[in-house]
């Protein structure tokens, strides 16, 4: 008689024990990830990007109560294809990269709005400060393939980027736009 209460304990720990994998864990693709932004120097428009950037991606469309999406930048990979400017912005008056190596995003809940639509609403910490942060994105799933786009305006003036003469001058734009394009498999 126990034997069959053993089994059905066996089976109902196993079954919790799954569960986890339920949550739908997304592993990033590095090659078919970019993080962008575009910002203007001297009424210039400009594009980089950050070379270096890894995700923790917990996302079921179905729970969203379970939702948990985690990016950190290495803010020393920044790259624009201009010399003096990739040389200046991991420095201290830009991303101070030896004393803050990295920015981070993390969300606090992710909502739907409707289609493939959706929200994360989070903290977005850049040199050690930290500002709300709500990141539009669109989500689209294939099987076990999912493709996420992002795109939001920030001004690096709230997280301290650009301190010292170039804070004030104006000759750097204040708003920075930031984009995502995220492949992940689970």
């Amino acid at each position: 008689m126990r034997l069959p209460s053993l089994a059905l304990s066996a089976a109902l720990s196993f079954a919790l024990l799954s569960v986890p994998a339920l949550a739908r864990d997304w592993q990033m693709d590095k090659s078919k990830s970019t993080l962008e932004f575009e910002a203007t120097q001297g009424g210039t428009a400009f594009t980089g990007h950050f070379k270096e950037f890894e995700t923790e991606i917990t996302l079921d469309p179905e729970n969203l109560d379970t939702a948990r999406i985690r990016a950190v930048i290495q803010t020393a990979s920044v790259a624009t294809g201009a010399a003096d400017r990739d040389g200046a912005l991991p420095g201290r008056d830009w991303f101070n990269a030896s004393n803050f190596p990295e920015a981070v995003f993390e969300s606090e809940t992710v909502r739907h709005e409707g289609g493939n639509n959706y929200v994360a609403e989070g903290t977005l910490t850049i040199k050690g400060h930290g500002e709300p942060l709500s990141l539009p994105f669109t989500l689209d799933i294939d099987g076990d393939t999912a493709h996420a786009q992002g795109r939001v305006t920030i001004n690096r003036l709230d997280y301290n980027v650009g301190e010292g003469e170039m804070a004030a001058s104006g000759v750097a734009g204040f708003e920075v736009t930031v984009m995502i394009d995220i492949t992940a498999t689970r």
